[in-house]
């Protein structure tokens, strides 16, 4: 039972929480396509009236978590609406997944990510995913995984933990800082295989740094050496355009809630081939995960989920396609490739490689004697920008498409005030 003072903090809450939905839900016109051509800036200002971000709010920090448009949203609040009336047409149908194979949610973004829906599994998250691979896959005490040292937590944790139970051994190579070339990268990989090496587990594009690997070559040295490839691409879905059966990689990663902006608790793991399906061991299971006929379906046999967030999930693909990836990618590598030059002028050492070939959106640099948490914490607390990076002076920009110049000239000029009033 609540008390008075619950019940007002609850009626508090729902007060705040009403307008939000209803402006979420009341449409905001997307921009015609012709605008692209008249008037680009102005283009990319209709888009950004489709996220509910404030327009003071400067967000540098997509890599972490993006934000859900209008469109996206509404279809969230739309699926709930239908799927809670439990008025499913089939006396076995409820508004969970868990048992079917949704083929109406993989295929979408199966086809966005340049793969077959049957290698397609739809899982809650990257960590999922990865944790799936390095469960997976039978491997003996002193066998090795390689991986760089810029490697993601979700990504280098669940082969930390096989390591301390059954003695796979965790190698590293130390990433070039920053890589002048994909070249750089290809022979630190290559210095490391032993012949104990199974697995290449590298991030397609590094959290750390923002370094977009030459995930291609890096299968084709894998390949030829007989071993697997697997991906860690959290950053790429609607950073760049990948296509993952191109690419040929074994298996491959990520998560569609960063610079996709779909729903938050939306991951994937992709699988080659039958022969990679046929190795993989699941790590959760429930009714169908041992039928090989349902080939990656058999992944997303996890009991039961949230229907309205693959609602949300496949708007989110159509809203990106909508805009086209051509056009997104672009702009993302354009803002960076700005944000880096500016930060450059101001003495800043790169984390993030001098080839623009090898930069997606994110931008990483050194800024001694800045403190980052410091910094990051100003500028949240007094400007509402948020950026983030590492201990001691890194920080790490994120530039999704939606910012302006004007946004990121606004972020340089409170850097240079923070520097001045710290006499760094």
């Amino acid at each position: 039972m609540l008390d008075r003072r619950s019940f007002l903090g609850s009626a508090a809450a729902a007060s705040i929480a009403q307008p939000l939905g209803a402006q979420a839900l009341r449409g905001v016109p997307l921009p015609a396509d012709d605008l692209y051509d008249t008037d680009e800036d102005g283009y990319w200002k209709a888009l950004r009236a489709q996220f509910l971000i404030p327009a003071d709010v400067v967000n540098l920090n997509v890599g972490t978590v993006g934000s859900s448009p209008r469109p996206v949203l509404k279809a969230i609040f739309d699926g709930f609406e239908q799927t809670e009336q439990m008025t499913q047409p089939g006396s076995e149908e409820y508004p969970i997944w868990g048992y079917g194979s949704w083929d109406q949610y993989r295929q979408p973004f199966a086809d966005f990510a340049g793969a077959r829906v049957e290698q397609m599994a739809i899982l809650r998250n990257c960590t999922e995913a990865n944790s799936y691979v390095a469960n997976g896959f039978d491997m003996k005490a002193g066998d090795e995984v390689l991986m760089s040292d810029e490697e993601h937590g979700s990504g280098q944790m669940p082969w930390l933990l096989r390591s301390r139970r059954y003695g796979v051994v965790v190698k590293t190579f130390a990433m070039p800082r920053p890589p002048k070339d994909a070249a750089e990268i290809l022979n630190r990989i290559n210095d490391a295989i032993t012949p104990r090496t199974r697995i290449i587990f590298v991030s397609h594009i590094s959290t750390a740094t923002g370094v977009v690997l030459p995930a291609k070559e890096i299968t084709a040295l894998a390949r030829s050496k007989g071993i697997v490839s697997a991906f860690d691409g959290a950053h790429a879905p609607g950073m760049i355009n990948i296509n993952l059966n191109e690419l040929g990689c074994d298996l491959y990663t990520g998560s569609m809630h960063k610079w996709l902006f779909a729903p938050k608790g939306t991951g994937f793991l992709y699988l080659r081939d039958k022969g990679v399906m046929d190795r993989l061991w699941h790590t959760t299971v429930t009714g169908g995960y041992d039928d090989p006929a349902r080939m990656a379906d058999r992944y997303m046999q996890i009991g039961s989920s949230c229907i309205p967030t693959l609602m949300g999930l496949n708007v989110a693909i159509g809203f990106a396609n909508s805009i086209g990836m051509d056009r997104i990618e672009r702009r993302n590598r354009m803002l960076a490739d700005y944000i880096h030059g500016e930060m450059m002028k101001r003495g800043a050492e790169s984390w993030t490689s001098p080839d623009p070939a090898l930069r997606g959106a994110i931008a990483t640099v050194n800024v001694p004697p800045v403190q980052r948490m410091e910094l990051q914490d100003w500028l949240w607390t007094n400007h509402k920008v948020r950026i983030r990076g590492g201990a001691p002076s890194k920080l790490r920009l994120a530039t999704p498409y939606f910012l302006s110049r004007a946004d990121i000239d606004r972020f340089l000029d409170l850097f240079d005030q923070f520097r001045k009033m710290k006499g760094a």
